[in-house]
């Protein structure tokens, strides 16, 4: 017989798995929900020493009082912490290991770092001993607490709105949303705070991921991070990892019980998608889809300036001036992200942004490239100063026209250009978008609302953009792109869309088309004429 330990995520205890529970025993499972300390219908044991230690210590027990043979321990959210850290103690026990709609903590990370809320992940990064910062107002809606002497608990949320900011509620019923609400218990800081400290002992154990597509996240997207060649991502291609996916938000147990119940059973059977791991480079190190002439850079801080025939090196001309050689152009390719911080070689290394450099060149404009810091989900502000800077750099050298510069947005960057969009500066001549992301995702809960694309650009006014939209992008980023033409559509801001049918994100150096070829080489035509218009 198998046996499921099933552990939930923030807020919850084991009375949200019940019917999961009720269809795992009919189908002559032994299931043990698990409610941890400080949780469900526990959470008056809870004090303000409770931390991940204690629910690891909880799921520990559980593990301990199972008598079957076969343990399939299921980590649904913050729920993996406490799961992964069981895990490790007891490896010889643990058949398998499920994360559902959670994220891939390893040794030393802390719950908070993937808390989908941005505000409490402030609070808790600020407060996060629980002494540091002043106490929170419990009770007031939308206002999470700090962690102080006295408010060591974070509230559950209590609306619609609430839940939506700690994953999608995507096909919870009224009935469900409310009980969801009603049985919900606040989460002691400490749990998401202290981090977690593995061996290494359940790196060697078999897994299944269950992604909620509805979160954010499906199978296509995973295999093209582990295509990226991130070397904390390679472990799953293991042959003994797999993948199912469900179209439903972040509360499976909730939104489609039966067919958790199912995914669930045909996992403990090793069952699931296979990613297959590739020899090839990783798809951003590939050769850039045009051949364009070498050309040597300017390294200045973040940023690499690439620079037409004539106009030689910082602080003036270099040789003989060519006879065109006033000042001229620029644009500026900005990367998407999140990009770890230790990612290397970095962006404005990689073959695409040095191609879009050295093609800008070559047709006559200064291209710049920038290694902005947007490295988590709460860093837009940082990385839109760091291109501010860029920019700012660049209309201060004597080379470029000053008023005459584009942006050029690329993936997940596409939400930075709200910051452009809703009050262009004079010297704002494009606004380019490749394959962007323009609405943040679902399960990233709330973002700085200066980053919202759709909504910004109804200031845009008579900006010209120019879109680059590929036909095989991930659902959930067409879905925003959608987004914005509509918002553009309502408020009468023109947008120029280049359809490229058959290419995907990140096609310059994935799909090696003529048709990639010919949507880089408009785009680029597009964005060149706006700048000398």
């Amino acid at each position: 017989m198998t046996a499921f330990v099933l552990v939930s995520g923030c807020f919850t205890g084991g009375w949200i798995w019940r019917e999961v529970a009720e269809g795992l025993r009919q189908a002559d499972a032994e299931v043990h929900p698990v409610t941890l300390t400080g949780m469900g219908d526990r959470r008056d044991e809870a004090m303000p020493a409770t931390d991940l230690e204690t629910h690891i210590e909880d799921v520990v027990r559980v593990i301990d009082g199972v008598d079957a043979a076969e343990v399939v321990i299921v980590g649904h959210d913050y729920g993996i912490h406490p799961v992964l850290g069981a895990a490790d103690r007891r490896p010889e026990r643990i058949t398998r290991i499920v994360y559902l709609d959670a994220g891939l903590p390893k040794d030393g990370d802390t719950a908070q770092q993937l808390v989908p809320d941005e505000e409490v992940r402030r609070q808790l990064r600020d407060g996060r001993d629980g002494r540091s910062g002043q106490p929170g107002q419990p009770g007031q809606p939308g206002q999470p607490v700090r962690p102080g002497e006295d408010d060591w608990r974070i509230p559950a949320p209590t609306s619609a709105d609430g839940w939506q900011r700690w994953g999608s509620t995507a096909g919870l019923t009224e009935a469900a949303l409310a009980r969801l609400t009603r049985l919900a218990a606040p989460q002691p800081a400490g749990t998401l705070t202290r981090p977690l400290r593995l061996s290494g002992a359940v790196g060697a154990l078999p897994t299944t991921g269950v992604l909620c597509t509805g979160n954010g996240l499906n199978i296509a997207l995973v295999e093209d991070l582990v295509a990226m060649g991130r070397p904390e991502l390679q472990p799953l291609a293991r042959p003994e990892v797999g993948f199912f996916e469900l179209a439903t938000g972040h509360w499976p147990m909730l939104s489609c019980p039966e067919e958790l119940t199912e995914v669930l059973l045909r996992a403990a059977e090793g069952e699931g998608h296979r990613i297959t791991a590739t020899d090839r480079a990783p798809s951003y190190l590939r050769p850039f889809v045009l051949d364009v002439p070498e050309r040597a850079r300017e390294r200045v801080g973040r940023v690499d300036l690439y620079v037409p025939d004539g106009l030689g090196g910082l602080g003036g001309l270099r040789g003989p001036a060519a006879p065109d050689a006033g000042p001229r152009p620029a644009v500026v390719f900005v990367h998407g992200g999140p990009v770890p911080a230790d990612m290397r070689p970095t962006p404005r290394d990689w073959p695409s942004f040095v191609g879009y450099g050295r093609y800008a060149a070559s047709l006559g404009v200064i291209g710049a490239t920038v290694d902005h810091r947007l490295h988590g989900l709460d860093d837009q502000e940082r990385a839109a100063q760091d291109v501010t800077e860029a920019v700012e750099l660049l209309r201060a050298d004597p080379r470029v026209d000053p008023e005459r510069i584009a942006l050029w947005c690329f993936s997940g960057a596409g939400l930075l250009a709200a910051h452009w969009l809703a009050v262009p500066p004079s010297w704002l001549r494009c606004v380019a978008l490749n394959y962007p992301l323009l609405a943040p995702l679902p399960g990233w809960g709330a973002i700085d609302p200066r980053f919202r694309p759709a909504e910004a650009v109804s200031g845009a006014g008579r900006l010209p953009i120019v879109l680059t939209r590929v036909g095989l992008e991930n659902p959930e980023i067409a879905a925003t792109v959608e987004e914005f033409l509509a918002a553009a559509k309502e408020c009468g801001t023109d947008v120029e869309v280049i359809d490229v049918p058959a290419a995907h994100h990140g096609f310059e150096t994935i799909d090696d088309t003529e048709q990639s070829r010919h949507a880089v080489e408009h785009a680029m035509r597009s964005v060149v004429s706006h700048l000398r218009g």
